[in-house]
């Protein structure tokens, strides 16, 4: 029965190759009606309710999708990602997901005017020597196809895409091109003014303005843009001619649009005036902040910094999202027995808690989602900061402030007249703020702070390094936590494979871990832009402060010692964390292997 409805459809498809029509909806409710996707009762209740004027704007697969039928003999969700790909496949054309961090807005756009695009409903996704590759959700329409080959002189590829999708980025992609060029033209194109090999221009003057409703269009489109892709940051990096604008997405860096040098000088100099920094200095390093909304109307922040370059001033802003503040500790990645250790710790009234690990490992996530917890109405928490990663109104915030003096030391110092609880210190950098932080400790206060080290045990020779005795280590720090932010597999598309056990025998020593049941590996799908990986999560070595292992602090102690005797105290290694996350099917062996460090 199924290989004769399948041979029905084949035949069909056939019959299809001449069709020159545009879609409306009764000819695509008859086409799914021949390949046996509705039954005749479905087609017929379907066009009796095809009536508004909103509906009659939409297109046909669009209309279809939105009524949710299913396909009678697969049990399938006639969905619009389905109805698009059965489109494609009936007019024997690929099916192309618009995925827009994949595309060159700035190469595909002058392929042919918005008005061009609009009118015939398509939009250029790839530009290459040979050919072009131009999206369109009707598959038989042929009729811009001569034009756009004639103008451009090269081959046409067709391929089929979301109706829904060619609208969204053919507005957004022609929107941010119409806002580069008008400032361009209204400016004049010019050499980077900060580049160190500048060609001076006899005559030129002009420089894009920062308030310029071109410029506005373009900081504004980048923003929400990232917002939207999950970026945790946007870097805007000049180069000779052009400039790289680029999102790190799940820790791995996206190269999104290349942009001419004038105008990303004139967006930088935007992004610093939101910032509240000096747009005139451009030869320090700066800081600054700004605060904006996302689409949804949720506040977010952005730390804003800059570094003076060879060709002009790179920018990168990390963005903050208040929401990881409401997260439990669950969702952060940590088991229920980091999570016990970890309140084992934090609960104590006074002594010091480290955290460590390296830029981007998640530290200032798990030090503001535990300070939320502890700040209750009974306590009074101080932070000190360099900067502020994100304004939380439960806690008393400070800034370090180099240029009047005011480093992590002194504001510490400062703190310990204002009556505090729990005192938060942004990093120990030397031994004047460890000193500091040993006596709030001394003193009757928990400190929380941050290190950069590679693990849990390292944090404490450090200390020793800096000149702490071992004898106020063994006094105040009652434990260590280290952490690494790992990608997690996609949900929608990961798939059972077979266990490297060699792999997984390295992953675990010291330990002798069972096998575990199931594991899995990354495939690739459209929600995670063909990855397989969705999000992070954290993996933690948690390192409570032991008799065993105050005993071994001494000044000349040995690492692999504090470590083994940390193992044997109990501590998992981020490794060992990690090849929980394997065995749960969260993550991959080479996912844990590539982030955390070789502690063997």
């Amino acid at each position: 029965m199924a290989g004769a409805r399948q041979s029905k459809a084949d035949a069909f498809r056939k019959s299809l190759r001449h069709r020159t029509l545009l879609l409306d909806l009764q000819t695509v409710v008859a086409d799914l009606v021949q390949t046996g996707n509705l039954s005749q009762i479905q087609a017929d209740e379907l066009l009796a309710s095809y009536r508004t004027s909103e509906q009659l704007k939409l297109h046909p697969v669009e209309y279809i999708a939105s009524i949710e039928l299913h396909d009678e003999a697969n049990k399938q969700l006639l969905d619009l990602d389905w109805l698009v790909s059965w489109l494609a496949d009936l007019s024997g054309q690929e099916y192309f997901h618009i995925d827009p961090l994949k595309i060159d807005a700035a190469a595909i756009t002058p392929v042919m005017s918005h008005a061009y695009a609009v009118r015939h409903q398509i939009l250029a996704v790839e530009v290459n020597a040979e050919e072009i590759v131009i999206a369109s959700a009707q598959p038989w329409h042929t009729g811009w196809e001569e034009n756009l080959r004639h103008i451009n002189r090269k081959d046409i590829r067709r391929v089929v895409a979301n109706p829904a999708d060619i609208r969204r980025y053919t507005g957004e992609f022609y929107r941010l091109a119409q806002s580069v060029l008008g400032a361009i033209e209204k400016n004049g194109q010019g050499n980077n003014l900060n580049n160190f090999e500048q060609m001076l221009e006899l005559g030129n003057m002009k420089a894009p303005d920062v308030n310029d409703q071109h410029i506005v269009n373009i900081v504004d489109w980048l923003l929400q843009y990232a917002f939207e892709q999950r970026a945790s940051d946007i870097h805007v990096e000049p180069r000779r001619e052009q400039c790289n604008l680029r999102f790190r997405i799940d820790g791995v860096l996206h190269l999104i649009y290349k942009m001419p040098a004038k105008v990303a000088t004139a967006v930088t100099s935007r992004l610093k005036i939101l910032g509240r920094m000096n747009v005139a200095e451009k030869r320090k390093p700066q800081d600054g902040r700004l605060k904006t909304r996302n689409i949804e109307g949720n506040e977010i922040e952005l730390r804003l910094s800059t570094l003076p370059t060879a060709f002009g001033e790179k920018l990168v802003m990390r963005i903050f999202d208040p929401d990881v503040l409401v997260k439990s500790f669950s969702q952060l990645g940590f088991s229920k027995e980091d999570e016990r250790r970890w309140d084992q710790m934090t609960q104590k009234p006074n002594g010091i808690v480290l955290v460590t690990g390296p830029t981007g490992s998640g530290k200032t996530t798990t030090l503001y989602s535990t300070l939320k917890t502890l700040a209750t109405e009974r306590v009074n928490v101080c932070t000190i900061e360099d900067p502020i990663e994100m304004v939380e109104p439960s806690f008393n915030q400070m800034q370090v402030q180099h240029n009047i003096d005011l480093d992590f030391a002194s504001g510490l110092r400062a703190l310990l007249r204002q009556d505090p609880d729990i005192i938060m210190v942004g990093e120990i950098r030397d031994l004047e703020t460890a000193e500091m932080a040993i006596q709030a400790a001394l003193t009757g206060h928990l400190v929380i702070s941050t290190l950069h080290t590679n693990d849990a045990p390292s944090a404490l020779t450090r200390l020793l390094e800096l000149g702490v005795p071992g004898y106020l280590i063994k006094a105040t720090v009652l434990g260590v936590m280290a952490q690494r932010l790992i990608r997690t597999l996609c949900p929608n598309c990961k798939q059972v494979t077979s266990l490297d056990k060699q792999a997984w025998k390295s992953l675990t020593r010291p330990w002798a871990a069972p096998l575990p049941a199931e594991v899995y590996s990354p495939v690739g799908c459209l929600e995670c832009r063909e990855t397989g990986y969705l999000g992070r999560a954290g993996v933690y070595e948690l390192m409570p402060i032991s008799k065993s292992i105050k005993s071994q602090l001494v000044e000349n102690v040995d690492i692999a010692d504090l470590r083994r005797q940390a193992i044997k105290d109990g501590m998992y290694t981020l490794r060992l964390s990690g090849a929980q996350k394997v065995a749960t099917g969260l993550t991959t062996i080479e996912e844990v292997m590539r982030v955390t460090p070789d502690q063997n």
